[in-house]
């Protein structure tokens, strides 16, 4: 096996990328504090063809260096924007059809795995700050709070890894 260089990869160009189609998927960061993990969730998006990322309340938005030094540019490529309550941001997306998965740990959560999106579903995945997760009043308005199984002895997964982990199953199930 040979390692492929960037240039036999095939990426879209960041034109390209605005033109495509994109998955039925939006994530919400709700009051998320570290910059690196914005960042990551940048690029993860890009990698699963997100169509937008909405950034509440504390969230850093772009232009910045520390977010571009996870998002590798994908700040340039993802469409986003900026609402200062988190709430009005699901009350939007509400409107517009989409189910609001808040990813949190509560009772009565929906296992991640368990979560089979309907087809033609629009999906907003609510990622909640790294201390307090996502804020009680957000569950309260979402239609299901999904929970990453885990079997160790932490209480959970770093924020950008959750978005990983949930993107990617949100994604495998809808493509």
């Amino acid at each position: 096996m040979r390692k492929l260089r960037t240039s036999e990869l095939n990426r879209l160009s960041v034109e390209e990328f605005k033109n495509s189609d994109k998955m039925p998927i939006t994530v919400v960061m709700d009051n998320i504090r570290s910059l690196n993990n914005v960042g990551s969730v940048f690029r993860t998006s890009d990698a699963l063809k997100v169509e937008k990322i909405i950034l509440c309340g504390i969230t850093a938005t772009p232009p910045n260096k520390e977010i571009h030094k996870t998002a590798l540019g994908a700040e340039e490529s993802m469409d986003w924007s900026y609402e200062e309550q988190t709430e009005d941001a699901i009350a939007q997306l509400k409107e517009a059809g989409y189910t609001i998965c808040s990813l949190e740990q509560v009772e009565n959560s929906t296992s991640l795995i368990d979560f089979q999106p309907r087809r033609g579903e629009k999906v907003a995945l609510v990622l909640g700050n790294e201390v307090k997760g996502v804020q009680q009043k957000v569950v309260n308005i979402s239609d299901v709070c999904l929970e990453i199984p885990q079997y160790g002895t932490k209480h959970s997964f770093n924020v950008s890894v959750s978005a990983g982990i949930a993107l990617w199953e949100l994604f495998r199930k809808m493509a």
